[in-house]
């Protein structure tokens, strides 16, 4: 036996386990390894010393294991037949047995000592309680207070855990003191050494999901769904919201009677402007929602490019792109299209350019004339490939084409594409490309090409690329987006065209 207060003891973990929310057999545990601690620096560190508590009446007993052996060569560890029996009669050799030790004052750890070796093991437990009470919570709103600042952030007080709103999710120009009551948005929980990390957002757009699905009921109820989801913090959002049902119109319904409903989400948001439309499975269409409130003339919808080229008129450019680009950057992010915005004659300055570009390539690849390649072009063939590719019955069908035309432009097709196919091998030895990304099967010769002319040579450098580095991308630069042409543009690669070709390489490179 201890000497020391059991009643004391049971009470301090009782006490401990209440205010940390964890069980008391943790904290009985943790004290356990405490007083075994103390019992090594009394007794031996070189002993194995067993502390057991009785949880119902506080009794605590103090042993050291000992393994029954013939010949003891390590006399704290070991003991012999004849030693063990006056133990216990009934031990056996390999046997393992408690040594009861000889009483010793704990008085001198006392019972705040004991409470501040177990702390570390009760923070430890405290700790994947939060957790596990954060991780599945994801995705949820959560109340809070603001306890502190740190370098930005903004640190609440969720009642049992503290939760950080870094300061690229806070809104912008929004004034939060300590005290201050907050709604936030759990979008991350991480386990990290110092403790469950709880990241919250007030500018994360599902947070602006979240708050419609608390103010309309029929979001709440699943009679009315949020498609997509964008948002400016602090200046503009856009929200696309679609129904089955008919009677309902889900517009009306998120904004509510005179316009109660969305006012709540606004005032949440610091006054964010909310555009509320209707989704549509027509990209077109949805566009075209988007952009409101500028009116749009005319779509055209390239799917396979991810891209919308959408036209307006002169008065309506300005409405329809926004202030800094934000309409036309929030309708991009809303319909997961692309969208370029052109005005009646920038579209037809477009068109006849893109129209005399496919002309000449005509021109200078097959040495046909003028007329012969504006006829493969308005066909809507844009390269000698495609031309190469296309069935004879659909070059026949082209006016003005017969057989021996056809013939011809199919065996200049051919010839054009060998010496092409010639020299980009002869700048691929020239350019000192490794084989094993000459061997990536789905590389062409003309991309491995202009990809080794921008200093990609292998396949590990190519495999360090990302799919934006390859189709291209827009950055905000000094309020005005800017296109920042991809490496492999010109050969028209899709998102999951681009997508794939990185993954596969780095799969083959890891390999």
């Amino acid at each position: 036996m201890v000497s020391a207060n059991k009643i004391e003891i049971l009470r301090i973990a009782e006490a401990v386990a209440q205010e940390k929310m964890i069980d008391k057999s943790i904290v009985i545990s943790a004290l356990e390894e405490a007083i075994a601690k103390a019992a090594k620096s009394n007794y031996g560190e070189e002993n194995e010393v067993i502390v057991e508590i009785n949880q119902e009446n506080g009794d605590i007993s103090v042993s050291r294991k000992l393994l029954v052996v013939d010949e003891v060569k390590n006399k704290f560890l070991e003991i012999n037949l004849k030693a063990a029996k006056k133990i216990n009669g009934a031990a056996e050799l390999g046997d393992e047995l408690l040594d009861p030790l000889p009483p010793m004052d704990f008085g001198r750890i006392g019972a705040q000592s004991a409470k501040q070796v177990i702390n570390s093991k009760v923070r430890e437990a405290e700790r994947e309680r939060q957790f596990n009470e954060y991780k599945d919570r994801v995705g949820e709103i959560v109340n809070g207070i603001v306890k502190r600042m740190e370098f930005g952030n903004i640190i609440l007080d969720l009642g049992k855990s503290e939760g950080v709103i870094r300061k690229d999710q806070t809104i912008p120009r929004e004034n939060l003191r300590n005290g201050d009551r907050v709604r936030a948005y759990i979008y991350d929980v991480r386990s990290e050494l110092k403790g469950p990390q709880i990241f919250l957002s007030r500018s994360h757009p599902q947070f602006m999901a979240k708050l419609f699905t608390q103010e309309v009921p029929e979001i709440y109820d699943g009679i009315i769904s949020i498609k997509s989801v964008a948002r400016d913090p602090g200046s503009r959002a856009k929200i696309a919201v679609f129904t089955e049902d008919g009677s309902i119109d889900p517009v009306g319904a998120c904004v509510g009677m005179r316009g109660s409903r969305v006012q709540a989400v606004v005032n949440e948001l610091q006054g964010e402007k909310i555009d509320i439309i209707n989704w549509s499975e027509n990209v077109a269409n949805l566009a075209i929602s988007s952009l409101s409130p500028a009116e749009v003339l005319k779509v055209v919808l390239d799917e396979d490019q991810n891209k919308i080229e959408v036209v307006v008129s002169e008065e309506h450019l300005s409405l329809a792109i926004g202030r800094r680009g934000q309409n036309v950057k929030l309708a991009t992010e809303l319909t997961g299209y692309e969208i370029d915005i052109l005005t009646e004659d920038e579209e037809s300055s477009k068109r006849q350019e893109d129209f005399s570009n496919k002309t000449n390539i005509f021109i200078s690849s097959l040495d046909v004339d003028e007329t012969l390649a504006q006829l493969l072009v308005s066909e809507g063939f844009g390269s000698v490939e495609e031309v190469l590719d296309a069935e004879e019955s659909e070059l026949l069908a082209i006016e003005g084409f017969d057989e021996e035309i056809v013939t011809e432009l199919v065996d200049r097709s051919k010839k054009y594409l060998a010496e092409k196919e010639e020299e980009n091998q002869s700048k691929i030895n020239n350019l000192h490309v490794s084989k094993d990304l000459i061997d990536f099967e789905l590389l062409s010769k003309s991309m491995l090409v202009k990809l080794a002319e921008n200093n990609i040579k292998s396949l590990e450098d190519f495999a360090g690329l990302t799919t934006d580095d390859l189709i291209g991308y827009f950055e905000d630069k000094s309020d005005k987006s800017s296109k920042v042409e991809g490496l492999l543009e010109e050969f028209n690669l899709t998102k999951d065209e681009g997508d794939q070709l990185i993954m596969e390489a780095r799969k083959i490179w890891l390999e």
